[in-house]
């Protein structure tokens, strides 16, 4: 895993063995990050990251100046990892918080611009997503849900659905906030 761009490009990230996680594949991040380079003013975004695993996502937006990042993961293992590689390269911006990202979902009052999940793609309740999200009203008007899933699972029968971007097995789905007329 590396970092892509920003002030780390080229960093390596080396996680510990046995962590239970399967990170985005550099190919599908570095898709992901210039649709949204594209789309948004990045810096300027407040980003939850799900299921954030060994931070990698959460690290490649600190890097491209993103100043607000919540990483959520129930892991012990990732959370001590996110938090070592934040302190270690000073990254204030990441905020990492260990639970359970379903039962976060459903406490969360804090709204944000972008919230990228990246569930393991044997998780049931991967619908239940955009559900919680949008039923929380937990994104800023003209904000972003991202989940990546497993590019044979459908996940495009909620009224937020924009599209499927799909890179091999993994893909992404992009449901969205419209902005008020």
């Amino acid at each position: 895993m590396r970092i892509i761009s920003g002030t780390l490009k080229g960093l390596r990230l080396n996680p510990p063995a046995g962590l239970p996680v399967r990170p985005t594949k550099d190919m599908a991040k570095e898709a992901l990050f210039n649709i949204l380079h594209n789309q948004y003013d990045i810096e300027e975004l407040k980003v939850l990251d799900l299921f954030s695993g060994t931070g990698s996502v959460s690290v490649e937006f600190a890097s491209r100046g993103v100043q607000d990042i919540v990483s959520v993961d129930l892991d012990r293992g990732c959370y001590n990892y996110l938090r070592t590689v934040a302190k270690q390269y000073e990254l204030d911006a990441i905020k990492p918080q260990r639970g359970d990202v379903i039962k976060f979902l459903q406490q969360e009052t804090d709204t944000y611009d972008l919230i990228f999940a990246d569930p393991p793609y044997d998780l049931p309740q991967i619908p239940m997503i955009p559900t919680l999200v949008f039923e929380r009203n937990l994104l800023n008007p003209g904000g972003v849900l991202i989940v990546e899933h497993h590019s044979m699972k459908k996940i495009d029968d909620h009224p937020n659905f924009v599209e499927q971007r799909r890179y091999g097995y993994s893909s992404f789905s992009f449901f969205e906030l419209k902005k008020a007329e």
